[in-house]
């Protein structure tokens, strides 16, 4: 979370944002809203606080700005529910160290305290795309990285993905990445997707 020192006579406005999936994304945000002089007071993933002086600026400015570049504001609860899921997927499938026993639905309920048939049915309806997919995808994706990186076997990346064999990962990753893992391994770049446009391919 950033704590910029904002100016006194400037004001500052909370917005929630569509597709701020990565740290990638907040220091992108931060540059392009440095650039046309508004500062990036608070952030975290979906969530930032822009500052600017009222005299010169409007934040209509700078939502505008985000929009263009692939961040829409976010103003219907749904979306920001969704968009709150979303990341607690990617928090789970790359940034935790993940836990074979513990079930991606029981995670999701017990983070957000909400039944996994509705979060499921909000996530559809919002995404045109079933949360069960979306999970999926990124599982596969991070297999991916894992595979670049080198550093484990198969079968060991099966095990700390959740899967149940070698077999079943292989068979996923194949319908998912639309290749096998031995040609995905030939030329891994080729085959990788950014955390952002995953399951929009």
């Amino acid at each position: 979370m950033l704590n910029n020192k904002v100016p006194d006579s400037w004001q500052t406005e909370r917005l929630f944002l569509g597709n701020m999936l990565s740290d990638c994304c907040t220091r992108l945000i931060g540059m392009l809203l440095r650039d046309a002089g508004f500062l990036l007071s608070e952030a975290r993933l979906g969530e930032i606080v822009v500052a600017f002086d009222p005299k010169t600026q409007s934040i209509k400015e700078a939502e505008q700005l985000l929009s263009e570049e692939g961040f829409p504001v976010l103003l219907d609860r749904d979306q920001r529910i969704v968009m709150q899921i979303k990341q607690a997927v990617i928090d789970l499938v790359y940034y935790s160290t993940y836990n074979a026993m513990v079930r991606n639905s029981d995670y999701l309920v017990e983070r957000f305290d909400m039944s996994y048939p509705y979060m499921s049915q909000l996530f559809s309806r919002v995404e045109n795309l079933t949360l069960e997919k979306f999970i999926i995808h990124h599982k596969i994706e991070r297999v991916k990285q894992l595979l670049q990186e080198g550093n484990l076997t198969l079968s060991e990346i099966a095990f700390m993905m959740g899967y149940s064999s070698v077999q079943y990962l292989s068979t996923q990753f194949k319908n998912v990445a639309g290749v096998s893992v031995s040609d995905f391994k030939k030329d891994p770049a080729r085959h990788r997707v950014s955390i952002e446009r995953v399951g929009r391919e």
